[in-house]
This record gives C-alpha cells, sequence and structure tokens, in this order.
C-alpha cells in the first residue's frame, strides 16, 4: 500500500473513531437533558461498538479498510434514517 494511502486510511479511521465517541457522548448527555432514553440508547449501540473497535485499532496502530467502508455507511444511514428511525422506536417502546 502507498504511504498516502495508508495516511488516509489512518485518518480516516481516527475521524470515525472520534465521531462515535461524539455521538455516543452526546445521545447520553441529550438522554440526561429529557429525551427519549430507550431510542437514544438503541440508536447509539452501533456508535458504541465502532468506538470500540476504533479504539481497539488505535491503540494497535492497525488500520482496515473495512472499517472506513462500514464506518462511513453506518454514519450515512443512520444520519439519513435517525429522525424517522427516533420517533418508530419511541412509540415501538412506548
Amino acid at each position: 500500500m502507498s504511504s498516502n494511502s495508508q495516511r488516509y486510511l489512518v485518518l480516516i479511521s481516527k475521524i470515525i473513531f472520534f465521531y462515535s465517541i461524539f455521538y455516543v457522548i452526546m445521545k447520553i448527555l441529550a438522554i440526561l437533558q429529557g429525551a427519549w432514553m430507550i431510542p437514544n440508547l438503541i440508536l447509539s449501540i452501533p456508535y458504541l461498538v465502532f468506538a470500540i473497535v476504533g479504539g481497539i485499532m488505535v491503540k494497535r496502530n492497525s488500520y482496515h479498510w473495512a472499517y472506513v467502508i462500514a464506518g462511513a455507511i453506518l454514519i450515512s444511514v443512520v444520519r439519513y434514517y435517525e429522525k424517522e428511525w427516533m420517533i418508530q422506536l419511541h412509540e415501538y417502546f412506548l
């Protein structure tokens, strides 16, 4: 793998890792401020998994393109459908 490709892999992996941590923290803060607990916890589970996997990758300093691709897909899909899924989950667990 070329040097540039490896640098992009590391950079994008760390961005996804920090975004996942940020998302989980924001959901916890939203819950503490009175937002719906169960839907917020459910929607933060995939990000928690990505944060844990990303933390392991950063600690070992070994990165993989599958993490980047899966992370980009997860972030895109969840952000696009988040409002709709939040309402559906709230109505389901009501």
